[in-house]
């Protein structure tokens, strides 16, 4: 209740400072069957540009709260980190093999929570291939959850005031459509994570071309 009710403090007072600073526009792969609202439990995906991908993506879907994996990076500073945390952050250290996260992440799901990862795990460096490889974490969860997959995918243009921030949101990937009998559970997840990061690119392209025509 607690982040849930700060979230939508931190969503009234910052909605004006977000649309001078971000100006997002908002696309759809197909808003009859996936708009800005995230009914029932659910792993949000995006690909990852900035540490502002996260303020940007909770005023997109701001009429649910979102539980973000969130680094050792950025929850370790002493301001940032209470901030992140009291907004619902979960705790990722990559320097550890404690995976608390993911029992956290299973609890938020279980209540019919929304859990946010960039499966990428870092920002991409300059010169690397966007998006990265993905981590296998954000797959794992799903089908171990039985959870529904909502992908998005963000140009990164923040603080441009010639570029506004573009969001696309793609339909929902259903794990157990996607998963084979045939398969192994670790064959599973290497193939829906395969298909999350081609989705991912997809909805980059589409995204590209939309604001070619707009």
């Amino acid at each position: 209740m607690f982040y849930c009710l700060f979230n939508w403090f931190a969503k009234i007072t910052g909605w004006l400072i977000q649309l001078v600073c971000f100006r997002t526009k908002v696309y759809y792969e197909d808003k009859s069957v996936q708009s800005r609202h995230i009914r029932g439990k659910a792993i949000l995906i995006s690909n990852h540009t900035s540490v502002f991908d996260y303020p940007v993506t909770i005023f997109v879907f701001w009429t649910r709260t979102l539980r973000f994996h969130m680094s050792e990076l950025v929850m370790k500073k002493p301001v940032l980190g209470v901030l992140l945390r009291m907004l619902g952050g979960i705790f990722v250290d990559r320097t550890s093999h404690d995976y608390g996260y993911m029992v956290k992440s299973e609890k938020i799901l279980s209540r019919g929570g929304v859990v946010g990862i960039c499966p990428e795990g870092r920002i991409p460096l300059k010169g690397e291939e966007r998006p990265l490889e993905f981590k296998t974490g954000a797959a794992y969860l799903a089908l171990t959850t039985d959870t529904p997959i909502v992908p998005m995918f963000t140009n990164g243009s923040y603080f441009n005031f010639k570029e506004r921030a573009r969001v696309i949101i793609g339909t929902p990937m259903i794990p157990s459509e996607i998963a084979d009998p045939a398969l192994s559970d670790k064959e599973n997840i290497e193939k829906l994570n395969r298909e999350m990061r081609e989705k991912i690119i997809s909805l980059g392209k589409e995204l590209n071309e939309r604001t070619k025509q707009s």
